[in-house]
């Protein structure tokens, strides 16, 4: 059994979309072993009524000392679900290849410091893009770096608003997210 650890920061409908993927056997042979938030946020709440253990570690210069003593030594992946907290170098090098991220862009375009969240939808719309999407990519120690694994795109409609956008992106990530964590698990075996 491959053993998932989940970093979130907000309500955790991504955590959800993971925990209903591997349930449906979307993702073969593994489970989420421990979620871990950088904030109190309801994705605590969604571990804690699904019996899964998690733990809330407060943002800070010492987050990524903590994050790396509880994160068990058998976790095939380390999955960042709408987690915002930017990691040490030192941290991002350890689980190289071993640690992936949902961005709500079609990277390189729309990621980086600052890019996340609204901000991405709000400077999509500004730039006016015909289209966007979601990437799930490999965490790296530059911010939205990492290799594509899985891209989704969505058409960006002239009268969408950035929350129409979103919520176009959002169920793009509930699609590629499973694909993504199949993937690199079973390369990785």
């Amino acid at each position: 059994m491959k053993k998932l650890v989940v970093l979130v920061s907000g309500s955790g409908t991504n955590l959800q979309r993971i925990m209903q993927a591997i349930s449906d056997q979307e993702i073969h042979n593994a489970e989420i072993s421990l979620v871990v938030a950088d904030r109190d946020c309801y994705g605590l709440t969604r571990a804690e009524e699904a019996g899964i253990p998690f733990q809330l570690i407060k943002r800070g210069k010492e987050f990524c000392t903590k994050l790396d003593e509880i994160i068990p030594e058998d976790t095939s992946l380390i999955v960042l679900a709408g987690f915002l907290s930017v990691l040490t170098s030192e941290f991002c090098e350890k689980w190289k290849g071993k640690m992936i991220n949902v961005h709500p862009s079609l990277l390189p375009k729309f990621g980086g410091k600052g890019m996340w969240g609204m901000h991405v939808h709000n400077a999509v719309k500004e730039a006016g893009e015909k289209e966007s999407g979601a990437s799930v990519h490999f965490v790296t120690t530059g911010v939205d770096e990492g290799e594509v694994i899985v891209q989704g795109k969505i058409q960006v409609e002239e009268h969408d608003t950035p929350e129409d956008i979103a919520r176009k992106v959002h169920q793009v990530e509930y699609e590629i997210f499973p694909l993504a964590i199949e993937k690199v698990l079973s390369k990785n075996e």
